[in-house]
């Protein structure tokens, strides 16, 4: 890439450059380069962009480099389908604002007290992360104005459609300014995106990476199965075609569970999420995959939205989804960052008509046939390479890091440099 996808060459406050430069982000993702320019002018924008592609920074710097400090109203708001991704939204644009002094994101999202929520809104925020119901709530208690905001996000919109969330985005988008910016996210662009474009933007900027972005690596393939079959060709598939991290998509809560509980019962370290967990199960849950001290998370599509793990080496399938782009959306798990993933699915007779329209939403993807492994194999590859300790405990109690690296190290079992952050 050449000096034009270096981020100095646009308008940006002098902090976010410095603060970028200091977070090794030294040159634009292809979608940062099409769409920032754009955004940076104050124009809507409709951007089609594969997960994992940059698209937070693309619409974060754009919202923090219009951000008034001194101005305490909230002068922004993202959207998010779920809470995972609402948190990991607010997390990075912390990131990206921190050499930007008293810039507050407050993250509100369902699942959470709403009290402790209310309390944090009175100190004011400059922006607001959070997934729709819960932003809806907050207004109709007017506990939350939006009169002040000149910028909306509406991250992974396609998502947010799926999940029946169009009625109260447009009830939110009632609360907000005619005269706002807003820009749209998609990592597809079904009939629903260009009919909400159509009603919450003004003559957008249209911008689709999809084709032109180097095509995620990842080997495509299914298995048949019957019903009876299912879990113990799952089983063999998991031994013969997984790696350090895994996760399993399962369409229904029941299924997750009694999955994640089988494996369990079989030695592996595998974890489930799905909507019936509290959020610090979820969170739990989440630490524990992306430390790698559990190999398999086994999860429904909404737990799962907006992930962003590295290194995950495959996906299954347990089920086929539904709707084709939903799988767009779970193989995009894995892949990432130029390096090859596996995206292996379990087909019954039923479902072949899901795997057809799968087919034909990813005409370019060839999704080849593979036979059901007739052995087991060593679930050794299965085994964590790390623990993860929790304590409850911190500051507050005059614990350092280092007390803590001198405990677990104490009777010369654990090596310092096998301790992880």
């Amino acid at each position: 890439m050449g000096d034009e996808t270096k981020f100095d060459i646009l308008p940006l406050k002098p902090a976010l450059l410095s603060n970028l430069e200091d977070l090794g982000y030294h040159r634009m993702t292809l979608v940062q380069a099409q769409s920032l320019p754009v955004v940076l002018t104050g124009r809507d924008v409709l951007v089609r962009a594969k997960t994992g592609s940059g698209k937070t920074a693309a619409f974060g710097l754009g919202i923090l480099n219009r951000l008034e400090t001194d101005s305490f109203r909230v002068q922004s708001l993202v959207l998010c389908p779920t809470r995972e991704l609402a948190e990991q939204v607010a997390k990075e644009l912390r990131r990206l604002a921190r050499a930007v002094a008293n810039t507050k994101v407050l993250s509100l999202c369902g699942g959470v007290p709403f009290g402790p929520q209310v309390g944090s809104l009175q100190h004011s925020a400059h922006i607001i992360v959070g997934t729709p119901g819960r932003i809806l709530k907050h207004l109709r208690k007017r506990t939350l104005r939006l009169r002040g905001v000149g910028a909306v996000v509406l991250d992974e919109a396609d998502r947010m459609l799926d999940m029946g969330f169009t009625e109260d985005i447009e009830a939110i988008l009632k609360h907000v300014p005619s005269t706002r910016q807003t820009l749209l996210f998609s990592a597809t662009y079904p009939k629903g995106i260009k009919e909400m474009s159509a009603r919450v933007q003004r003559d957008p900027a249209r911008i689709d990476v999809t084709d032109d972005e180097r095509p995620a690596q990842i080997r495509q393939s299914w298995c048949s199965v019957t019903r009876e079959s299912r879990y113990q060709v799952f089983l063999k598939a998991l031994f013969r075609w997984g790696g350090r991290l895994n996760i399993v998509f399962c369409n229904t809560k029941n299924d997750c569970a009694q999955v994640a509980s089988s494996l369990q019962k079989e030695g592996v370290a595998a974890i489930a999420m799905h909507g019936d967990l509290e959020q610090p199960d979820r969170v739990r849950a989440l630490v524990r995959f992306a430390n790698q001290s559990a190999t398999v998370l086994v999860a429904t599509d909404v737990a799962a939205r907006g992930l962003d793990i590295h290194d995950v080496d495959a996906v299954f399938n347990y089920e086929l989804p539904d709707q084709p782009e939903v799988n767009v959306h779970r193989i995009g798990r894995t892949g990432r960052a130029g390096k090859e993933g596996m995206a292996m699915s379990l087909v019954t007779s039923r479902e072949e008509r899901r795997l057809r329209a799968i087919e034909e939403v990813q005409p370019d993807v060839e999704v080849a046939e593979v036979d059901a492994p007739t052995r087991r194999v060593t679930q050794r590859a299965l085994t964590p390479s790390m623990t993860t300790i929790e304590l409850s405990g911190g500051r507050k109690n005059r614990l350092r890091p280092g007390d803590l690296l001198g405990a677990v190290t104490a009777q010369g079992h654990v090596p310092g440099k096998a301790v992880g952050k």
